[in-house]
């Protein structure tokens, strides 16, 4: 049995995403619609009739296969670099950096995925002060806004100057006095 299905790929890591798994195709297609055809045990990316891809199907949500052939010249580079590396950058920013770029590596199914992401926090770093950056790193992780956009939003509007106000949950539960707490049910 084949089934067949046009996807567009991602256009950041060279993957596409069939039944909540990534596979590789060649760099040069990102942003190229590809056709897929996948077998129970195999996944073929076709690109204008042409195939440009195979791989093993995978059953595991959300797991990463990758051709290294598929990677730009630069990715391949960047394969030498541990994810401690990256962390370990950002440690020297402060710990709530680097916890962010932690953050961001275990939300990839490769980490190497998220090093895009970390690199283009790590040029903020280069625009603002590591003050600043560690700053808008504790306010991110804070509000679970752990993105690029957000990150640079908070400190092109000087929002990491801004003092730390404790999460809404908190300030909701401290402001009744009709809370009764855990004592009350024992």
């Amino acid at each position: 049995m084949i089934s067949r299905c046009g996807r567009r790929l991602r256009s950041t890591d060279y993957h596409i995403q069939f039944d909540d798994s990534f596979y590789s195709v060649p760099y040069q297609l990102t942003r190229q619609t590809v056709e897929v055809r996948a077998t129970p045990s195999t996944i073929e990316i076709f690109h204008q009739g042409k195939r440009v891809a195979s791989h093993v199907r995978v059953r595991k949500p959300y797991t990463a296969v990758t051709n290294s052939e598929h990677r730009p010249a630069s990715h391949r580079a960047h394969l030498d670099w541990p994810p401690s590396r990256m962390i370990h950058w950002a440690g020297t920013v402060g710990p709530h950096a680097a916890q962010l770029v932690e953050k961001i590596l275990a939300s990839f199914p490769h980490p190497e995925m998220g090093y895009r992401s970390c690199l283009v926090i790590i040029r903020l770093g280069q625009r603002y002060s590591a003050t600043r950056v560690e700053a808008t790193a504790e306010r991110a992780l804070l509000s679970g806004a752990v993105s690029y956009k957000s990150l640079d939003s908070i400190l092109r509007h000087n929002l990491d100057q801004q003092p730390l106000s404790p999460p809404a949950a908190a300030r909701s539960l401290s402001a009744h006095s009709n809370i009764r707490g855990a004592a009350y049910f024992e």
